[in-house]
């Protein structure tokens, strides 16, 4: 009698703590599968102009490129960076540009634009006009969610030797032109990142620049993710 109680008890021992045993072995494989499973992917559409594309740098040192490498984690990635941006665009060629290409929606939206606006002495109530209606064309690219948009400032290139023979009225220009942006983006309750004051701390200092003395160098566009980095964080969460 004795002897089948603790036959009993010995079975029922080896099959909780075997069973116990295997489903610790099984356990981390199993959490490994979903933790791959529940990581967040995101897209980002970059519309703008050579400081959005990169001039004078390679597409992966251009800041949107840059801030997908940043960005990514062990649970959250940019997947998908599309950038619609070129040298020399105005807001106007901006928006021709994205009635062409016809983008599809995204997570996620940027706006940087208007320094070709006034490097070529357009008309500001134009370029008012224009932000205006990019701005609500970045909010309806990010699903109609205006909590999906983010502006950067536009820079001081009159800090660099292309712009300084004129420096004073560059700053001031483009001190008028971040400043209507930055009121539309407080309006509708954007963030608008300032990299104004990056640009014009690193000046023409060693690093600074691309090599065309005129663009940012990958170094300065660090500097701009880092102030935009935890913006998108907010953003996506």
């Amino acid at each position: 009698m004795n002897k089948n109680i603790y036959s009993s008890i010995l079975l029922l021992f080896i099959l909780v703590f075997g069973c116990s045993s295997d489903e610790s072995i099984q356990n981390p494989v199993q959490q490994e599968e979903d933790q791959i499973e529940e990581i967040q992917k995101f897209s980002f559409l970059a519309l703008g102009d050579s400081y959005t594309i990169g001039q004078g740098v390679t597409e992966s040192e251009s800041w949107p490129f840059q801030l997908q490498n940043a960005f990514a984690s062990n649970t959250q990635k940019i997947e998908t960076v599309k950038v619609i941006a070129q040298t020399g665009w105005t807001t106007g060629n901006l928006i021709s540009a994205i009635d062409t290409q016809n983008p599809e929606n995204y997570d996620i939206v940027s706006l940087l634009i208007g320094v070709n606006n006034q490097f070529q002495g357009a008309d500001f109530t134009i370029f008012q006009s224009e932000f205006n209606f990019l701005l609500d064309k970045a909010i309806s690219l990010a699903g109609n969610n205006k909590n999906r948009v983010f502006v950067v400032s536009i820079p001081d290139y009159g800090v660099t030797p292309f712009g300084s023979n004129n420096s004073e009225v560059i700053a001031s220009e483009i001190d008028m032109y971040n400043a209507y942006i930055k009121q539309q983006c407080e309006a509708q309750s954007i963030p608008f990142i300032d990299v104004t004051s990056i640009s014009r701390n690193l000046g023409n200092s060693e690093g600074a620049l691309a090599t065309d003395n005129l663009h940012p160098s990958a170094n300065q566009y660090s500097l701009w993710v880092e102030a935009i980095l935890p913006v998108v964080k907010e953003i996506l969460e």
